[in-house]
């Protein structure tokens, strides 16, 4: 699904409400079925929704926030597949101490987020109305806390009630060509089921509204498998990203054939903004080393481009391991197999 579509589905949805029972729809049953032994090792990416830059490094956080007052919202420029994109992150505004203080969305509310979707494939947790476009989730802060311990990115459950309140109170605004496209939390509609006490007990059930990226992208079966697993035990952000990237684009990895991008395709990512770019280009290379030592690649060559002897762009060629390729293989089959189920079913929004 292309931004103007999405634009055009946003306009014609009707008011919110929070859902009252389990919607049954094919489209979230497959959302939740996997090609894999171990369903708890995978889980599903949104490329159209991945790709928007909203998570900040630590070190940009602090150089974010003045010495006086509150920060600005901030806006980003990058060009992506030849389109220029803006995105403007305003802070969530918390109360603390009888006072408020803004807070950006960083790499605790990225894994947040990807423990949140990985809940939601779990049907029991998720809601989803293919009618109008809306996808829930259900979840309590020691859900997250269990799922992020057992990823080996542990946070407090006092960290997670913050982010959780930051991901709801912040908002995403991304804009194609000048034109706003999508606006919004990255959790919407953040309600406590059954207490009175706003994200005060750790074991309440709460639900949340995701972005309409998510909710189209199940609709449409525009999602991808991939090893959740080891995503999460990437400690970095930036390879955490080069790793979806090389979900979505190196659909038919195998030894036969490389991939390769630019320097200045990783600046896409907004994660690569220290002040020489220097430290980015090695920033960029030791996200790639933790994706070798990760197992996603076998090996990386970069070559720079130079002006003279100035570097104006470096390019990498990758290599997968054999087991990006196996897990590439089951991605591709498994999205082949969800297309003939929908298809079987008469669900025309596929063959659109």
């Amino acid at each position: 699904m292309d931004l103007k579509e999405l634009n055009m589905a946003i306009k014609k949805m009707p008011p919110t409400k929070t859902p009252s029972k389990e919607i049954k729809s094919l489209q979230f049953d497959l959302f939740g079925e996997f090609h894999n032994n171990d369903k708890n090792k995978v889980s599903n990416t949104v490329e159209i929704w991945e790709r928007i830059p909203k998570y900040f490094p630590a070190r940009t956080l602090e150089k974010l926030r003045p010495e006086k007052g509150q920060p600005d919202p901030y806006e980003w420029e990058y060009i992506d597949d030849k389109f220029k994109y803006t995105v403007v992150i305003q802070p969530a505004l918390i109360k603390e101490n009888c006072s408020y203080k803004a807070y950006f969305p960083s790499a605790t509310e990225e894994l947040i987020e990807e423990a949140l979707k990985k809940i939601l494939s779990n049907q029991q947790y998720g809601i989803h109305d293919p009618k109008n476009a809306e996808t829930w989730v259900r979840f309590s802060l020691s859900m997250i806390y269990r799922e992020l311990k057992d990823r080996g990115c542990t946070r407090s459950r006092t960290e997670i009630k913050h982010s959780i309140e930051v991901m709801n109170k912040c908002n995403v605004s991304f804009l194609k060509n000048g034109k706003e496209t999508w606006s919004g939390a990255i959790l919407q509609d953040l309600i406590t089921v059954g207490r009175e006490d706003y994200l005060a007990d750790t074991d309440a059930h709460h639900i949340a509204r995701l972005p309409l990226f998510i909710s189209h992208a199940i609709n449409r079966l525009e999602y991808r498998q991939f090893n959740y697993d080891r995503l999460m035990s990437c400690n970095s952000s930036l390879a955490r990203w080069i790793y979806k990237r090389l979900i979505h684009r190196y659909i038919q990895a195998n030894f036969m054939n490389d991939y390769h991008f630019m320097y200045s395709d990783l600046k896409s990512s907004g994660l690569l903004q220290q002040s020489i770019e220097g430290d980015n280009r090695k920033k960029s290379l030791a996200a790639l080393d933790e994706l070798v030592n990760k197992n996603v690649l076998t090996r990386y060559e970069p070559k720079n481009k130079l002006n003279g002897r100035k570097i104006e762009d470096v390019k990498y060629t990758l290599y997968p391991s054999n087991d990006f390729i196996a897990e590439q293989k089951a991605a591709n089959s498994r999205a082949k197999e969800n297309k003939i189920k929908a298809k079987n079913a008469n669900l025309k929004i596929v063959d659109k």
